[in-house]
């Protein structure tokens, strides 16, 4: 990493964008608190988001959302689209056999991106989520599946870049990588899990299974199935969905 990277007032911009664009409308406060941004920087980068036309203000309250120009920023990129072509078939059917709603994803950096899902397929589900919305890698049944079977130079160096910005990042479950069983173990299971997850549009009111797609050299995305924390324990979670999960993923390996 050179030196002077990254670039601190850059990288809470694109927090506090992606703040805005995974919440669709937050007030300041929301802003600051969803992006970890201290609350007059996150002001001062609402208003420039503002200027630049990437967001805007509601008519008739002070909530900000994300704009049309927010996808020119994605107008470059084409991957994943042969993954996710494949998978929707796959993930429509399961969420028709279980209920609950599906999320095809891959990783991007610091970030588990939804590539396709099947939250409008359900009413169990509190909300769509629609291609693009970001998770966080340390914060999600996603994330912590992918790291678990990644190589282990490439999940080093990936945990090695997060602690680049320890206000953002999950010290103590970077250190449960590093120090513990933990990938290991998830190999072992072949399934990774996450309660009451943070980083959703109600945030608390959801909990995760996700198993990964293994290409032969790589990860090609992970498959997470979304249930109502309410709604049963992890355990019968796990019990009842991880076989199909792994079933999913590996008929979608067999068709790229």
């Amino acid at each position: 990493m050179e030196k002077g990277v990254p670039i601190r007032a850059l990288s809470r911009g694109l927090a506090v964008l992606q703040a805005i664009n995974r919440g669709t409308s937050l007030s300041l406060m929301e802003i600051a608190r969803s992006s970890e941004v201290p609350y007059p920087t996150a002001c001062r980068i609402v208003q420039t988001l503002l200027f630049e036309g990437l967001i805007e203000r509601e008519p008739a309250r002070k909530r900000y959302r994300p704009t049309a120009l927010v996808q020119t920023l994605a107008h470059g990129f084409q991957g994943d689209a042969h993954l996710a072509k494949v998978a929707r078939p796959h993930i429509v059917d399961l969420t028709r056999r279980l209920g609950w709603p599906i999320s095809l994803t891959t990783n991007v950096g610091h970030s588990m991106v939804i590539r396709d899902s099947t939250h409008a397929l359900t009413t169990l589900t509190f909300n769509n989520y629609h291609p693009g919305f970001t998770m966080p890698v340390l914060e999600c049944a996603a994330g912590l599946a992918y790291l678990a079977h990644i190589d282990d130079n490439a999940r080093e160096n990936l945990l090695n870049a997060l602690k680049i910005l320890p206000k953002r990042v999950n010290l103590h479950m970077i250190e449960l990588f590093e120090t513990s069983t933990l990938a290991s173990d998830i190999r072992r299971d072949g399934y990774a899990t996450r309660g009451h997850n943070r980083f959703t549009r109600n945030p608390g009111k959801t909990s995760s299974v996700a198993v990964p797609i293994l290409a032969e050299t790589s990860v090609a995305g992970t498959l997470t199935l979304a249930f109502f924390s309410a709604a049963m324990k992890m355990g019968e979670a796990t019990e009842r969905f991880v076989a199909p999960l792994n079933e999913t993923a590996a008929a979608i390996r067999a068709d790229l």
